[in-house]
């Protein structure tokens, strides 16, 4: 049974492009977590009561005190995440910190992890995070397990695939493309809808999930921003097949004269990236990223519908502006897949 239910979780994250370096098992590292608790009593950081228990007094930091160990000597939550936590930097030496995905009902837990952690001499604890993020919702209502009102990960792929069919049908700009590619596209697509629209959002911030709206063409979506960027792929392989070639020197020839503010617009977004970057990644928040990357398509946009690009007669200026398109498409597309984003090559 163990076998079938690894096998289903490795089908469903293959699906999610999601992939781990190693996998830790409860059955394991609860032997780790009682050896270091042992340990720990012995240093005087544990507490040992009359029936047997062991525990930790929290007080003076301003929580409880904590059981970690019950007083039949078997392992409790705690117990196994203090294991695994010390398992992971031992097995990854190079390890500077850790960061802790977890849902915001789990706040008080992970205090009171990373501060046994601290108190056992382990550095990296000082660095290591807890990245509370809010719960998703559905528009029927909060998602209950008990009372089966959940989403199953693979059904709600399946449907965001569906409904990328339906949207992408009604566009009626796939025709002629061979099924296997249409139904690899139409994955991509969901997915893009999907992840672009919980990571848009503050991971502390509870959100509503509408897989009808976030499969949307137009608008802050995973598969407008996809849209954009086929749109400057499209742009590239004309210039290409008309037999325009790059050069690095593209943004310095043209006269700054004659770049209009449209473009100016783009050319600042574009000078943002690194700082949005470093704030994406200090803040622990992707949301920062999927903003980027929208508003910049949305600079492109709007540059795209009011300008010629491959017709623009003045040479330079036609050069400085498939180098502009190009150089957007590959922010966009380096933005996104930090998001863990595919980008097509049409839609």
């Amino acid at each position: 049974m163990n076998g079938w239910v690894y096998d289903g979780f490795a089908s469903t994250y293959q699906a999610m492009g999601v992939d781990f370096d190693k996998l830790y098992y409860e059955s394991n590292t609860y032997i780790n977590g009682k050896e270091e608790v042992e340990k720990g009593l012995q240093k005087g950081v544990f507490f040992q009561k009359d029936d047997g228990s062991i525990w930790i007094d929290l007080t003076a930091d301003g929580l409880d005190e904590k059981a970690v160990l019950r007083k039949d000597g078997t392992a409790m939550y705690i117990t196994q995440d203090i294991g695994t936590a010390i398992l992971r930097f031992r097995d990854f030496p190079d390890l500077a910190y850790q960061i802790y995905t977890v849902g915001n009902e789990q706040e008080y837990h992970f205090k009171v992890l990373l501060k046994i952690l601290k108190k056992l001499g382990f550095e990296q604890a000082e660095k290591c995070y807890h990245l509370s993020y809010g719960m998703v919702e559905l528009p029927e209502g909060k998602m209950k397990s008990r009372e089966g009102t959940v989403v199953d990960a693979d059904d709600l792929m399946h449907e965001m695939a569906e409904v990328a069919k339906e949207v992408s049908s009604e566009q009626g700009k796939l025709e002629g493309l061979p099924e296997e590619e249409k139904s690899t596209l139409y994955r991509t697509i969901g997915m893009a809808a999907l992840k672009y629209f919980l990571l848009r959002v503050d991971p502390k911030k509870n959100m509503m999930f509408n897989p009808k709206e976030s499969i949307d063409f137009n608008g802050n979506t995973g598969p407008s921003v996809q849209y954009t960027y086929v749109r400057t792929v499209a742009v590239l392989r004309k210039a290409k097949e008309s037999g325009f070639q790059m050069s690095d020197d593209l943004f310095t020839n043209v006269d700054v004269s004659t770049v209009s503010n449209a473009e100016f617009d783009i050319i600042r977004k574009i000078y943002e990236w690194p700082e949005v970057l470093v704030g994406a990644a200090s803040g622990y928040n992707p949301a920062d990223i999927a903003h980027y990357c929208y508003e910049l398509a949305r600079e492109f946009n709007s540059f795209y519908h009011d300008h010629q690009i491959l017709r623009e007669s003045d040479e330079k200026l036609r050069a400085f502006r498939i180098a502009l398109t190009a150089k957007t498409g590959e922010i966009i597309r380096n933005g996104m897949n930090l998001l863990g984003i595919q980008m097509p090559e049409r839609m």
